[in-house]
């Protein structure tokens, strides 16, 4: 058995992988000059899933059908069995060998031979600038696989001239390669891209707009299931929910500071057209906002914090109102990259389960340990037991990065290690790590497949309710500024669903499945009336149950449900008429249970109140 663990594999920090990653990328190079000897090269370094080449082959185009070719060459050099020798050079010799390659020439031109030690690596026939190490010898790289191929822009500038880039990985022996190349079939299994179209949850169009997902019927079901029960959950817990507009002021940004620090990944401000600006171009427009000349703009909102500041601004509050927890399940709307936009998981439209705490400095630790049970009971209700915890801290010695007021951020600080402490939750350090303007803590969880990600979030902040001028009444009298927590449960809709479906592979509890209930008359002729009632007495019931009498095989239906990942199919047949039963067959199982159809109701009942996890 292989003792890596694929799901935790970086080569980058391996330094025997690292090394035989890194030389494989000139074994790849070697082949690829053998079959395209036009090929130039510029850089193949090692990455945390294997290696890539950047290469520029001239007119010819290499497809993902042309790489079993190229590995054939690779094995046919790696089994000529050359020494990897390395060669110290000058750089007007690394000039002069490399003078027909205009991309190792700019390389070398960045270099000062007075500070870097310039040197070429040699196997056979092939040579190729780099700084090493190498293995010694090409048979030592028996087992790799070239995975994919893209485009790349030269230099990562979208000016320059798109390159061909080939991926590959390679291990020191056949089981660990096999290891991972089972873990990326299984990755792509969980694609939730691949699951939401099986599953019809969503779809995206060009035409709509990159990173804009449409939320199809099945898909909004999950969606609105997710809100009614964070919402639910919130609410039990003392939150106020409200609903703000999609959109605000610049002024609005302005004030909260984001629209100097934020305004990049923004949607293009928007303004009323008129004579007066209909020949206005964006540089001009921004100009014009950033000097206060032109007022009344819009933007869509990147984040909903500014719309609950004026909330608690809008009145006064005394410190008998406080903690004050103001929720909303909110639209918000971020320009990404093209190149950034995965399905729903990253999105430039997407939903937040987001809410803000206003609280007193000495209400902190209650609050942020609210904030955590909260986060522990959703967490209990999905099944997630694998997460850590990464508090945020600030580095008192630098003293520019930081909101300045020690007293606040000791207190915070302090705070926040006592409820971990007294949680008993798995958590890490992270200093120098917090926000300008307070500690945060990220709840890290591990996923079947990838790196960990920051699921939910707690943020305290010291700096916003002080630029909107937020205040409430202390017991002496006062005026003082609260201290606002920003915190996200499930973080986005889109993106928990995007994690759901790919940790389950499409496999949901039935009190989340978008459709629960595939009931299926074993002869439509026959038994399409008791199944009909069936079908009708779970919707009744609440359930999401669909019938279906297609006149196909038996053996179609219940497998087009399967590929569905309905939670249970319902096969009623002459027994099931006869004593008023059904059949059930679980999603991804073979075994079936007949049951009075009256218990059933009641078993099925338990299971969604209960939030039990797929069976």
């Amino acid at each position: 058995m292989s003792e890596i663990k694929m799901n935790e594999l970086n080569i980058k920090e391996d330094e025997r992988l690292h090394v035989l990653n890194h030389s494989c990328a000139h074994l790849l190079a070697q082949a690829v000059k053998h079959l395209y000897p036009q090929a130039k090269f510029w850089v193949g370094p090692v990455i945390t899933d294997g290696f890539y080449y950047d290469m520029d082959l001239g007119d010819a185009v290499i497809a993902e059908a042309d790489l079993p070719l190229i590995e054939k060459e690779m094995k046919k050099c790696a089994k000529d069995g050359k020494n990897i020798i390395r060669q110290e050079i000058s750089k007007a010799e690394a000039l002069e060998m490399f003078k027909d390659d205009e991309y190792k020439i700019d390389l070398i031109n960045n270099m000062d031979e007075n500070e870097t030690v310039i040197s070429c690596y040699r196997q056979g026939d092939f040579v190729d600038l780099c700084r090493g190490p190498h293995v010694e010898n090409t048979k030592q790289m028996k087992y790799f696989k070239l995975l994919k191929v893209s485009g790349a822009y030269f230099k990562g500038d979208s000016k320059n001239k798109v390159m061909q880039r080939i991926y590959g990985i390679c291990f020191e022996n056949q089981e660990d390669l096999d290891a991972y190349l089972l873990y990326l079939q299984d990755a792509r299994d969980r694609d939730h891209r691949k699951i939401g179209r099986e599953m019809e949850i969503f779809m995206l169009s060009d035409l709509v707009g990159k990173g804009l997902p449409l939320w199809l019927p099945n898909g909004y079901v999950i969606w609105r299931t997710l809100q009614n029960y964070i919402t639910d959950k919130e609410i039990a817990h003392g939150y106020q929910h409200v609903h703000t507009p999609d959109l605000g002021s610049v002024a609005l940004y302005k004030t909260s500071g984001h629209w100097d620090h934020y305004k990049a990944d923004m949607f293009a401000p928007m303004v009323k057209m008129d004579e007066d600006n209909e020949d206005m171009t964006l540089k001009q427009l921004l100009e014009g906002i950033d000097k206060n000349k032109i007022d009344d703009v819009y933007v869509l909102r990147p984040m909903n914090c500014p719309h609950h500041m004026v909330i608690y601004g809008s009145k006064g509050h005394s410190y008998r109102d406080l903690p004050l927890r103001i929720a909303e399940v909110a639209n918000d709307f971020r320009y990404e990259a093209q190149g950034a936009v995965k399905g729903i998981e990253r999105a430039r439209c997407f939903t937040q389960n987001d809410s803000h705490i206003f609280c007193t400095p000495e209400q902190i630790e209650a609050e942020f340990k609210g904030v955590l049970d909260l986060i522990m009971e959703v967490y209990k209700d999905f099944g997630i037991t694998e997460y850590k915890c990464r508090l945020s801290l600030r580095d008192p010695a630098d003293t520019e990065k930081y909101f300045p007021d020690d007293e606040m951020w000791n207190t915070a600080e302090d705070s926040l290690r006592r409820v971990m402490s007294g949680l008993d939750l798995d958590y890490f350090e992270a200093v120098g790590e917090a926000a300008f303007y307070g500690p945060k803590l990220d709840v890290l969880v591990k996923p079947a497949i990838g790196n960990e990600v920051a699921l939910s979030t707690i943020q305290l902040d010291f700096l916003l309710p002080r630029r909107f001028e937020l205040n409430y009444i202390n017991e002496e009298g006062e005026k003082k500024t609260p201290v606002v927590i920003h915190r996200a449960i499930l973080g986005s809709i889109d993106r928990f669903v995007s994690f759901l479906l790919e940790e389950t592979k499409g496999k949901l509890p039935l009190w989340l499945a978008p459709q629960q209930f595939s009931v299926i008359p074993v002869n439509p002729n026959e038994h399409t009336d008791y199944a009909r009632e069936v079908t009708e007495r779970l919707q009744r019931e609440g359930f999401r149950a669909k019938l279906d009498d297609r006149n196909e095989k038996l053996g179609y239906r219940i497998r087009e449900a399967q590929v569905k990942k309905v939670t249970v199919q319902l096969v009623i047949g002459d027994n099931e008429v006869n004593n008023k039963t059904v059949t059930a067959r679980r999603y991804g199982s073979q075994a079936t249970e007949t049951m009075d159809f009256e218990e059933f109701i009641k078993a099925m009942h338990k299971e969604v109140d209960e939030k039990q996890l797929a069976k």
